[in-house]
């Protein structure tokens, strides 16, 4: 309370003029810098902001573009796939195709040489029979022939058979 009592008119007026210069001196060199430094940090913060919100735009984009791009190379791995199994299947049944071909000439050519072999085989039994029948023949010939009577006979009896003209 004291305070109060001695509370002068002079003091007031020079503490006022003292604070309203110390507010001018304040405002003229403090204030202005400090709030240019709040507004460009606020200014710094809102860029951030949008800076952030187009990243995360970016973001999602390039998150639907990597989904986008995984499902084609899903479809694109997955055709070419079937594509390869499709050619898989075919090129097995071409070889099974061309190996059963490949075996019935095979066959054909084991059977013709078969057949050849075997038509050989008979003109020789035929050869043979033919070398034996003659050498038999000519061994019966000599035994009857070796009279000249049984000669004449025989050559007589060949050529009543043949019909000579």
């Amino acid at each position: 309370m004291e305070l109060l009592h001695q509370f002068s008119s002079g003091l007031f007026i020079i503490q006022t003029i003292i604070f309203l210069f110390l507010l001018f001196v304040l405002g003229k060199f403090a204030w202005k810098p400090i709030l240019k430094s709040i507004d460009e940090r606020e200014t710094s913060i809102i860029d951030a902001l949008n800076q952030a919100k187009l990243a995360k735009q970016e973001m999602a984009q390039l998150k639907e573009d990597n989904e986008r791009i995984l499902r084609e190379a899903r479809a694109e791995r997955d055709g070419i796939l079937k594509e390869a199994r499709d050619m898989k299947d075919k090129i097995v049944n071409q070889a099974k195709d061309s190996a059963k071909v490949e075996g019935e000439k095979m066959i054909e050519a084991a059977r013709q040489s078969i057949q050849t072999e075997k038509n050989a085989a008979m003109a020789d039994i035929k050869t043979q029979i033919g070398t034996l029948s003659v050498s038999i023949a000519e061994n019966i010939l000599k035994e009857k022939l070796d009279n000249d009577g049984a000669q004449n006979a025989l050559v007589e009896n060949i050529l009543n058979k043949s019909n000579l003209n």
